[in-house]
């Protein structure tokens, strides 16, 4: 990509970077020309939008070289949130980059299902996030829920850095979650993680790998850059994973308690009837923001 030596405006400037990723497929090409402008400067989208509209010049922080080089790597589809570092999150923003799963907006909706079940009647609640990832649904329930207690359970070593990396981010900003947020290096599937919590949890909320071995994804940005272990679910038909995620939180919960475990649109139907022939009286799919089945809700039986 070059940059004609008439480009000397914002707007212009723009153009033709999003004309650089749009013809590379990009979906969002203004947007992430700006938001890579944006961050090539230092300022806030808000600001960059600001100075669009009163036609004033870019700041000297503004790196031209830099921004060329973003675009250029967004334009081979690499992830927006790698080149800039960070993803946001409901009322967070995580660091992301090669090895961690990059958060999704539909993760969104399900750890809302599981605040709104545990402000029905549960205080301090004991909260366990299966497959963590970056760390964003646990420190979410963190943060959000100050009452929490929460446990967090990764495998993978490179991905548990990242995990880790998030934790001590959120603590900076909210010292207290330090002592409620508990990391694990671990099998989340394994009898042995977090044994000692057995029956003694209200919670359990997991976004697992789930993905159909068989489908393997079209966008390059997750194909080629979210690690394969947070994709599939371990079979063709992308049901092994979750369904161990079942069988393990159905030991870890508590008589009553609740499991909210994201899926792929095409498994609402099969987890459900897994989970209440597995340990759980009442289960149900949720729907996410488009109205896809997006997530099972399951209440551990009553004995």
């Amino acid at each position: 990509m070059t940059f004609s030596s008439e480009t000397t405006d914002v707007v212009r400037l723009i153009r033709d970077a999003a004309g650089t990723l749009r013809r590379a497929g990009v979906d969002t090409p203004e947007h992430d020309a700006k938001l890579l402008m944006a961050h090539a400067a230092g300022i806030s989208l808000r600001d960059l939008d600001m100075i669009m509209l009163m036609g004033r010049d870019l700041p000297s922080s503004f790196n031209r070289a830099a921004y060329r080089a973003m675009i250029e790597r967004r334009a081979a589809r690499e992830p927006l949130q790698y080149i800039v570092g960070t993803a946001p999150f409901r009322y967070l923003e995580v660091e992301v980059g090669p090895g961690v799963f990059i958060p999704r907006p539909e993760t969104e909706i399900v750890v809302q299902a599981g605040l709104d079940w545990l402000a029905a009647d549960v205080r301090h609640p004991r909260v366990v996030d299966l497959c963590a990832g970056s760390g964003i649904i646990g420190l979410s329930v963190a943060v959000e829920v100050p009452e929490s207690d929460v446990w967090a359970v990764e495998l993978s070593e490179t991905t548990y850095a990242w995990t880790e990396r998030n934790r001590q981010r959120v603590i900076h900003d909210h010292p207290d979650v330090a002592d409620r947020y508990h990391l694990v290096l671990g099998d989340a599937t394994a009898n042995e993680t977090l044994h000692d919590l057995d029956g003694s949890i209200d919670l359990v909320i997991t976004n697992p790998p789930y993905i159909p071995e068989s489908e393997i994804p079209e966008q390059p940005e997750v194909r080629d850059h979210d690690p394969e272990l947070a994709l599939y679910g371990g079979s063709a038909d992308g049901l092994r994973i979750p369904e161990r995620i079942i069988d393990r939180s159905a030991t870890l919960l508590r008589d009553g308690g609740a499991l909210v475990m994201e899926h792929d649109i095409s498994q609402g139907d099969t987890l459900c009837e897994y989970a209440l022939a597995h340990g759980f009286c009442e289960a149900r799919t949720g729907n996410d923001l488009t109205g896809r089945p997006r997530y099972l809700f399951a209440v551990k039986m009553v004995k």
